[in-house]
C-alpha cells in the first residue's frame, strides 16, 4: 500500500516542529546505498532517505487501513 501524495503533505508540515534525533547503527552497504539514493538525486539527503522507510515501513507494518494511516500521518 502505498502513502499518497496529500498524506506526504501531512507528514511534510508536522515533521518540522515534532522531529526527535535518534541513532542507528547501520551496515556499511546500507549506509553506501543510502550515499547512492542522495547521489541520484531520488532524496535530497540520507536523513530524508531513512524518513521516507520508516514511514512507509509503518504504514506497512503497523497501520494497514487508510484511516489508521491517516491518523498516524496527521498526529
Amino acid at each position: 500500500m502505498r502513502v499518497t501524495s496529500r498524506e506526504v503533505g501531512i507528514v511534510e508540515r508536522k515533521r518540522k516542529s515534532k522531529m526527535r534525533l535518534i541513532t542507528v547503527h547501520l551496515p556499511e552497504p546500507y549506509i553506501k546505498g543510502l550515499e547512492q539514493l542522495v547521489e541520484m538525486g531520488r532524496y535530497p539527503n540520507k536523513s530524508e532517505a531513512i524518513r521516507v522507510a520508516v514511514r512507509d515501513l509503518l504504514a506497512n507494518e503497523l497501520w494497514s487501513n487508510r484511516m489508521d494511516r491517516i491518523n498516524f500521518l496527521s498526529a
